[in-house]
């Protein structure tokens, strides 16, 4: 097994890895009804009631796997079948109710959905209940809990509700595609569409014409993954796969963060553009702050743009810890130069579909960015960025009060208070994930110690300073 932080995904990547390696052979169509049985063998249920519901879930992830329903715009998507186990969640009295005689639990209820039994013993009623937690709050035992499913908790933007059959169901005018819920459902009933059979059929099309050339576009937080192999064998392995070449995104991030902080001098006040889950954000809870959003695309887009622009016949992957960043790649303004998107989980599963080894390869170099591009993988690093290039062109004049979030709740209480003008800083670094693109939801591994693995990659660049980084793109 590899270094998986969960079984879960682990359970993930072997459906991805068989649908990657039939789609390889040319026999996916013809084995498509096999891979459920080959990822759960015999008869004996390891996980769910029966053998068959297993495999009737698998069948589930092996549709997402090969891209989803096409007709739910949101990369994110809920497998019923496999949402059955959680509790219905919500707040519950439990046995530190000591039947007390103040009843503020009731006062408080404007509902009425509080009744107490013959002990005293305080009861709530889920058919009058509407979650508003003000029983919790005056309960001087602390006996009334929230007990919220996984998925709920994880999501900061309220975007998951209970379906009928007590389902979760997403609502796609809140999501923003972070994947919080995917990392964190305990039974993997929440997954985010693959579009690796896309990446395949790119490169199997380079290899089988003279017409194109598939560029990977790989994220900074590679550096923090993989760990039972060298970030120069990572990188041979994704040649191996059929890739021509291999970029660093933390190139595009020199490009941003040179332009942003530009940017942030002509305006005043500006909101990144990096993470486009944060964006997303923005768009759908704090609209009137869209206009100060950097009209820069994200380090990935920026990169792709300038690289399809100055090449010809390239197609671009992007790799990296992020599922929003499926659902980026389909805007407008970021199709046209972004052609599939794969996460480090599906990468790993690319890696075993064609049984590459990759410990064992020799390592090959990735050597594109700065310092202070390749740090934009952690929360922080993006403001630290924009001071950098702030000095260097010139620009010290300008006093910089970065606000660097960390997590969605963080991003949040920024945005507010800068909708009220209360901010007490002129440029938001908006990270979605906790600890920043290291905690993203496609990550193979998260962790403190992941921050440490990035800042220890920034101090290996060859470039030093970001003018160093940009002025390869003129070379």
């Amino acid at each position: 097994m590899r270094k998986f932080d969960t079984k879960v995904q682990y359970l993930k990547y072997k459906v991805l890895r068989e649908v990657a390696r039939q789609a390889w052979n040319g026999t996916l169509q013809e084995h498509l009804l096999d891979i459920p049985k080959t990822i759960i063998p015999g008869k004996v249920p390891t996980m769910r009631c029966c053998v068959y519901k297993e495999r009737a879930i698998v069948g589930e992830r092996v549709k997402l796997a090969m891209g989803g329903d096409k007709t739910n715009p949101n990369v994110i998507e809920v497998i019923d079948i496999a949402c059955d186990e959680c509790p219905m969640g919500g707040y519950e009295v439990t046995e530190a109710c000591r039947g007390c005689l103040a009843h503020r639990c009731e006062d408080v209820c404007k509902r009425g959905a509080i009744s107490f039994d013959m002990h005293q013993k305080a009861h709530i009623d889920k058919t009058k209940c509407v979650e508003c937690g003000q029983c919790a709050k005056v309960c001087p035992y602390s006996a009334i809990n929230n007990f919220m499913r996984p998925c709920q908790r994880a999501c900061k933007v309220k975007a998951i509700d209970i379906g009928e059959e007590s389902e979760a169901v997403i609502r796609n005018e809140k999501c923003i595609g972070c994947g919080a819920c995917v990392y964190q459902c305990p039974f993997g009933a929440i997954s985010d569409k693959s579009f690796i059979l896309d990446a395949i059929n790119l490169i199997k099309g380079s290899e089988n014409s003279t017409k194109y050339r598939v560029f990977a576009l790989v994220a900074p937080s590679i550096s923090s993954q993989f760990t039972y192999a060298k970030l120069g064998q990572v990188i041979s392995g994704i040649k191996a796969l059929g890739f021509f070449t291999v970029i660093e995104a933390a190139l595009g991030a020199d490009m941003v963060a040179w332009a942003e902080a530009r940017e942030l001098t002509e305006k005043g006040f500006l909101t990144s553009s990096c993470c486009p889950a944060f964006v997303e954000y923005i768009k759908k809870n704090f609209p009137a702050l869209e206009k100060d959003i950097s009209h820069n695309l994200s380090p990935a887009a920026t990169l792709a743009k300038y690289i399809k622009e100055t090449t010809p016949d390239v197609k671009v992957v992007f790799i990296g810890p992020c599922t929003a960043k499926k659902a980026e790649a389909m805007r407008p303004e970021v199709k046209p130069y972004i052609d599939a998107v794969l996460t480090f989980e599906e990468l790993q599963a690319l890696f075993d579909s064609r049984d590459l080894e990759i410990m064992t390869m020799e390592e090959d170099v990735l050597d594109n960015a700065s310092f202070y591009g390749r740090i934009f993988a952690r929360s922080g690093g993006l403001s630290d960025a924009v001071k950098e290039a702030l000095h260097e062109q010139g620009l010290d004049d300008f006093a910089l009060k970065a606000v660097p979030c960390d997590g969605i709740e963080a991003c949040r209480m920024a945005l507010l208070k800068a909708s009220k003008n209360v901010l007490g800083g002129n440029f938001i670094e908006g990270m979605a994930c906790v600890g920043g693109c290291i905690g993203g939801a496609g990550c193979l591994t998260h962790g403190e110690k992941n921050k440490a693995e990035v800042d220890k990659y920034g101090e290996e660049a060859h470039e030093k300073t970001i003018a160093d980084a940009i002025s390869l793109l003129q070379q």
